[in-house]
């Protein structure tokens, strides 16, 4: 799952995105409705975030979006399987046209553990990058909902490493391949092979100590 992630606000990578997103008249558009823009710091669901996608010229820009799809009846939906969003109603529309990448400094997840009853327990917090990387291009969707768009975080299996912690993770690619992936005319699953695994996870407590 990727049900929190983080933006560093001095990243030097993340500047322009942040800059193209509060120049956007869907910033105005969120302002009037309530939502202010996270440009940094720790994000959550239902956040206003810079969200990279295409212009309808087919143009990369960057755009402030809300995270989570608002199903009626359900609860908020912050991830979408890879695995099974082309079939999916509430998700194959994006997965074919509407595709996303979330910038973000890394993500966090917490440790999955089974205890002596045999009942999952949360551990620790954990910080995961890519190694090698300064910045995590989280893959996802994008639909509108009441005029303004929001997005969804694509999960995956995990790495072998990753397995200790939590069963899935966050669909990621390197920079190279952000405008193939939100290109519509490009088919996703021929992007999938080229996604991030090996990954760099910090515990936070540990992070903490250093600093």
């Amino acid at each position: 799952m990727c049900t929190r992630f983080y933006v560093e606000p001095d990243n030097e990578e993340t500047q322009d995105i942040i800059e193209e997103t509060m120049n956007s008249r869907l910033r105005w558009a969120f302002l009037k409705a309530g939502n202010a823009i996270s440009i940094s710091g720790e994000i959550r669901p239902t956040n206003v975030v810079p969200v990279i996608a295409t212009r309808k010229d087919g143009k990369k820009a960057a755009f402030p979006m809300r995270w989570g799809y608002q199903i009626p009846g359900r609860s908020l939906l912050v991830n979408a399987r890879v695995e099974t969003a082309a079939e999916k109603p509430s998700f194959r529309e994006s997965w074919q046209i509407h595709r996303c990448i979330i910038p973000a400094s890394w993500y966090y997840e917490w440790e999955h553990l089974i205890g002596n009853s045999g009942q999952k327990k949360t551990g620790d917090k954990f910080m995961i990058q890519p190694i090698g990387y300064t910045m995590t291009y989280l893959a996802g969707l994008y639909r509108m909902e009441e005029g303004l768009p929001v997005f969804t975080v694509l999960t995956r299996e995990p790495s072998e490493e990753l397995k200790q912690i939590h069963d899935r993770m966050p669909l990621i690619f390197p920079g190279d391949l952000v405008k193939e992936w939100i290109d519509p005319k490009i088919r996703p699953e021929s992007l999938l092979p080229y996604a991030l695994t090996e990954m760099a996870a910090v515990r936070m407590k540990d992070q903490l100590e250093l600093t």
